[in-house]
């Protein structure tokens, strides 16, 4: 293998997947490329299979299938001791009972390197990391910052081609991780290794990283540089998760025309007229403007002071805009609100309504819902009929119902939510929401795994337990071919 190929092609992780006992599958089909000396971060909120994608890197944790090569090699099965690979945790692991230099220097004396050279190799971490002359230095003397840098010091020390860092800053107070950021982008700029960086803070993967990787429910859902992700968001879930935004249902209307909120804007994405999407606002390309001035008018709910801009929220007929801006607005009075093509990013419309393949049990019952009252299989199959139990069609052949599989179809706004486990007949947690100007869209895991989506205008929290209420009227049933 060539250098530059070496290089483009570092560490190759092809469809990694970990399902653990209970059949939870906390990654699923996870396949990227990193490059030599790229600075990679995995974003998403917790239980996105992040942390358990990076124990796997690092050797702690077994893959249920795929693959990890590093230069080509095939790393997946080798000991965590076996891989040129080091880990920095959020809780920074450092020996109470050592002084900085035995702390650093533990790894090497497993080593049984030479004193001489485990002394060079000491100091030249500490300089890495701007801590000279600490060696003396007892771990309780040290601020959260300067333990933070010891740990990293003694990962580093070993001279990883890998350096993996779960959460690292999560101890630290805001200013502490402002101040670290720059430190660890600067770290890694003078080292030259690959780092992997695990976090759920937005602002800390845009602020450090040559590349993004955006995960959710265990699989990747975009990969690209912090500029890219922050402006060409692939769909609602980045959107919401990646800074703030504005989320809206819209329909394209023409030529770089799309119409959403009550009126029709003009846009940069040249998409077919009538595909229904998702139009997405960064608050900061909102402009308030007097109310005849603007594209749409509305009325001023609220105004949060945030320190270098104000966070106003206009309420648009049933549609409520959040701007930031450098300028004060006054609650109850009435603005217009302007954008320009550019500040506008149109998202084809995932598919929003819920359908499930389901099987027909004994007596051509559906296996959903406890078994769907009053559905009759034969309105599926046209000439069909019912004899003495079973199921005959046009031509008088028996039909086993093992043999059909059926496909049911709810519309997300016909599922209600409920805090009474009574309720409904499918109950669950709320696992994601995104809030798109004029309702919530909610996913919802039922007991038995299956996700349930649910248009809602009331705020529920995350994790929430709910009970689905589903009318038998809306329900729509199809033969699958």
């Amino acid at each position: 293998m060539d250098q530059n190929a070496r290089s483009e092609h570092f560490l190759e992780i092809k469809s990694l997947c970990r399902t653990f006992e209970d059949g939870f599958m906390a990654v699923d089909n996870f396949s990227l490329t990193i490059k030599q000396g790229e600075f990679v971060t995995f974003l998403g909120p917790s239980g996105c299979g992040k942390t358990t994608t990076l124990r796997m890197l690092a050797g702690f944790d077994m893959p249920s299938s795929g693959e990890i090569l590093l230069n080509g090699k095939d790393i997946t099965k080798l000991p965590p001791n076996e891989r040129p690979i080091n880990t920095v945790f959020q809780r920074y692991a450092l020996f109470p009972h050592l002084n900085i230099f035995d702390n650093i220097a533990f790894g090497l004396k497993l080593k049984k390197l030479p004193r001489a050279e485990i002394v060079r190799k000491v100091k030249k971490a500490l300089e890495m990391v701007d801590l000279e002359g600490f060696e003396a230095r007892t771990v309780q003397t040290l601020s959260g910052g300067q333990q933070q840098r010891i740990a990293i010091a003694r990962a580093i020390v070993n001279e990883p081609q890998i350096l993996l860092l779960d959460e690292p800053l999560g101890a630290l107070d805001l200013k502490m991780r402002k101040e670290m950021q720059l430190e660890l982008k600067s770290m890694h700029d003078k080292l030259g290794i690959t780092f992997i960086y695990v976090t759920h803070d937005q602002e800390e993967a845009l602020t450090m990283s040559d590349k993004i990787v955006v995960m959710s429910e265990g699989r990747i859902q975009q990969v690209g540089e912090p500029e890219d992700i922050y402006n060409e968001p692939k769909n609602a879930f980045v959107a919401d998760f990646i800074g703030d935004s504005n989320i809206f249902n819209g329909i394209m209307t023409g030529k770089y025309k799309v119409r959403f909120c009550g009126a029709e804007f003009t846009c940069v994405d040249d998409v077919e007229n009538g595909t229904m999407v998702e139009a997405v606002l960064r608050p900061e390309d909102i402009e308030i403007t007097p109310p005849d001035e603007g594209i749409i008018q509305g009325e001023v709910s609220s105004v949060v002071f945030k320190g270098v801009h104000y966070e106003i929220t206009v309420l648009s007929g049933k549609n409520e805009l959040v701007i930031q801006s450098t300028r004060k607005a006054q609650v109850g009075s009435r603005v217009g609100l302007s954008v320009d093509p550019e500040g506008i990013h149109i998202m084809i419309a995932e598919n929003m309504m819920n359908k499930f393949e389901v099987g027909v049990k004994n007596g051509y019952r559906l296996d959903f819902l406890d078994g769907v009252p009053d559905f009759d299989i034969t309105s599926l199959l046209p000439g069909s009929r019912m004899d003495g139990g079973r199921l005959l069609d046009a031509h008088g052949d028996e039909v086993a119902p093992e043999t059909l599989r059926v496909i049911v179809t709810i519309k997300p706004e016909d599922i209600a939510m409920n805090d009474d486990e009574e309720a409904g007949m499918v109950k669950g947690h709320i696992v994601n929401m995104i809030y798109k100007g004029d309702h919530y869209r909610y996913i919802v895991r039922s007991d038995d795994d299956e996700d349930f989506i649910v248009r809602d205008e009331d705020l529920w929290n995350m994790n929430d337990y709910v009970s689905l209420v589903i009318p038998r009227d809306s329900l729509q049933f199809a033969l699958k071919k």
